[in-house]
């Protein structure tokens, strides 16, 4: 594909955590996650945010970076993304959600083939990252299976506690978490508990617990967690370009934000969104902060026409480093409204 493209990459920085915070500065922090600007919302089984509720930014690239122009394709201009605004960092995290709370929208991370994949919950104020851990822990629903999203976690896995102190979750999970599995298994399973919680802004990296008990290496394959893992320690299992917003099931209308993190070849990357005609609706060209082995950040506007409105589909995709064809990345599917 050949794209004119005008592009300023999203720079990362990211806000100094306070050493103590109070509870109440806790539940304010993490009591919302990213949602992809142009009226995003998640299928019925998935509820989405409160009216009004803001959207963190989180400048290492686990929600949406504060500001950036979106490119063009050769017919169009994308105006630049919003900017949102920072939240407050949060030092502890109870583990049990009181009754009566605020619904508010997080993301867990799933698998689409071999590679992690956020998809929308919706969960009980101010306990959201312990909610949204537990609602990762009970795997993906029939809408996000019919559409290969799959865990490797074990089936029973329960969260034991969740306590952040100066950017370190420490995730303590019941025994179970490590049952079975080779090498890709249990490196997947990790990844998708760090990418939850590190979509948090308060949380940069994890540490992990078995049944009370520090683990320093996992699993029989010896996955080394001696010290705190955080999301660039599993690149492996991270998709060359990670869209964050949309998310699978959202509802999204012209011009809809995208953002996420891309690590490819000269850190250029294009996007596709196909109607429910499976026609075009709209074909850009973009570029993340970094890439070609660093992993940069990226922040879109996007407008599109569809033909008809209903279920489509978001692509990226990109050029092999190694022989320069054309990569298409796994779609997200998402609803079109005109």
């Amino acid at each position: 594909m050949a794209f004119r493209t005008r592009t300023t990459p999203a720079p990362a920085t990211r806000p100094r955590a306070a050493p103590l915070a109070s509870a109440l500065v806790l539940a304010l922090a993490l009591t919302a996650c990213g949602a992809g600007a142009g009226g995003t919302t998640p299928p019925g089984e998935v509820p989405g945010t409160a009216a009004g509720s803001p959207v963190p930014a989180d400048p290492a690239g686990t929600t949406a970076p504060p500001s950036a122009s979106g490119p063009a394709s050769s017919d169009r201009t994308v105006p630049p993304a919003s900017t949102t605004p920072p939240t407050a960092p949060a030092t502890t995290q109870p583990t049990a959600p009181p009754p009566g709370g605020k619904h508010v929208r997080v993301a867990v991370y799933f698998l689409h083939g071999e590679r992690v994949s956020p998809a929308p919950r919706s969960v009980t104020a101010p306990a959201t990252a312990a909610g949204a851990l537990r609602a990762l822990l009970a795997g993906p629903n029939r809408f996000e299976r019919g559409h290969d999203r799959t865990t490797a976690i074990p089936a029973g896995t329960e969260l034991r506690s969740l306590a952040v102190r100066d950017g370190v979750a420490t995730v303590d999970l019941s025994g179970r978490y490590d049952d079975g599995g080779g090498t890709l298994s249990m490196r997947a399973r990790l990844a998708q508990v760090v990418h939850t919680v590190t979509r948090f802004p308060a949380v940069t990296s994890v540490r992990f617990s078995l049944d009370g008990e520090p683990v320093r290496h996992f699993g029989g394959e010896g996955v080394d967690l001696s010290r705190p893992v955080g999301r660039a320690d599993f690149e492996d299992v991270t998709p060359a370009v990670l869209v964050e917003s949309p998310m699978i099931g959202d509802t999204v209308s012209s011009p809809v934000r995208v953002w996420g993190t891309a690590n490819t070849f000269e850190a250029s990357f294009g996007l596709r969104i196909v109607d429910a005609a499976d026609r075009t609706a709209a074909q850009v060209h973009g570029m993340a902060s970094s890439g070609s082995g660093t992993r940069g950040t990226f922040d879109l506007t996007v407008p599109f026409e569809a033909a008809r409105e209903g279920p489509g589909a978001l692509s990226a995709t990109w050029d092999s480093a190694e022989d320069g064809r054309l990569v298409d990345a796994a779609s997200v599917p998402v609803t079109l409204r005109r």
